[in-house]
C-alpha cells in the first residue's frame, strides 16, 4: 500500500507522464465516441443506472480511500486510524448493497475527486504555465465530481441533453479529443 501511495503523492508521477496518459486517455475515449456514436450513446444511456459497473467503481473508490487514510500522516487522528479502517470496509459494503440508485454516477464522480489528488501533485509548483491544462481538468472533474455525488440525476439529465443531438455528441468528441491532443502535445515537447 505505501509504494502505491508514495507513486501517487510523494513526490507523484512526473507531470510528463501525467500529461501522456490524460491525453492518450481523452483522445482514445473521445475518438471513440466520434467514430461509434451509436455505441457511445447506447454505453451513455445505460451508464448511470448500471449496477455491475458502478459496483466495481465503488470498490476502487473505497480501496483508494482506504490506502490514502491507511499512508497518510493523520496527527492526532492516529488514534483512530483502525477504526476508520474498519468503517471505511463497512461503508464500502453498505453503499453497494443499499445505495443501488445512481451507484454508477456517484462512484464515477467519487472517483474524479480522489483523480484531482495526483493530477494536482504532479503539476504543483512546475514550469511551464500549460501545465494550468491538466490543473484546470483536475479542479473542473473534482467539481462535476461532488455534484454527480450529490445529485447524481445531474449525470443522467446531462447525457439526455448530449445525445439529444447527435451533432452535440460528434463536437464533444471532437472537442474532448483535440483537448487530449493539446495536452499531449505539450506534455511530450514542454513538460519535463
Amino acid at each position: 500500500m505505501q509504494a502505491i501511495y508514495e507513486s501517487l503523492y510523494r513526490p507523484g508521477i512526473p507531470l510528463q507522464v501525467m500529461g501522456i496518459l490524460i491525453g492518450l486517455w481523452l483522445i482514445g475515449t473521445h475518438g471513440f465516441a466520434w467514430l461509434k456514436p451509436d455505441e457511445t450513446a447506447d454505453f451513455l444511456k445505460k451508464f448511470p443506472r448500471n449496477e455491475k459497473i458502478g459496483s466495481v467503481l465503488t470498490v476502487i473508490g473505497f480501496i483508494w480511500t482506504f490506502i490514502v487514510w491507511s499512508q497518510m500522516d493523520l496527527g492526532e487522528f492516529y488514534k483512530v486510524k483502525h477504526l476508520v479502517q474498519v468503517v471505511l470496509i463497512a461503508g464500502c459494503v453498505g453503499v453497494i448493497v443499499y445505495v443501488k440508485e445512481f451507484i454508477a454516477v456517484r462512484s464515477t464522480g467519487f472517483l474524479l475527486i480522489l483523480l484531482a489528488g495526483p493530477i494536482l501533485v504532479s503539476a504543483f509548483l512546475k514550469e511551464p504555465v500549460s501545465r494550468l491544462l491538466i490543473v484546470a481538468l483536475a479542479y473542473g472533474g473534482a467539481l462535476v465530481g461532488m455534484f454527480w455525488v450529490g445529485m447524481p440525476y445531474l449525470m443522467r439529465d446531462q447525457i439526455d441533453w448530449v445525445l439529444e443531438d447527435r451533432n452535440r455528441l460528434k463536437k464533444g468528441a471532437i472537442g474532448g479529443a483535440a483537448f487530449g491532443g493539446l495536452v499531449l502535445i505539450c506534455a511530450l515537447a514542454f513538460w519535463r
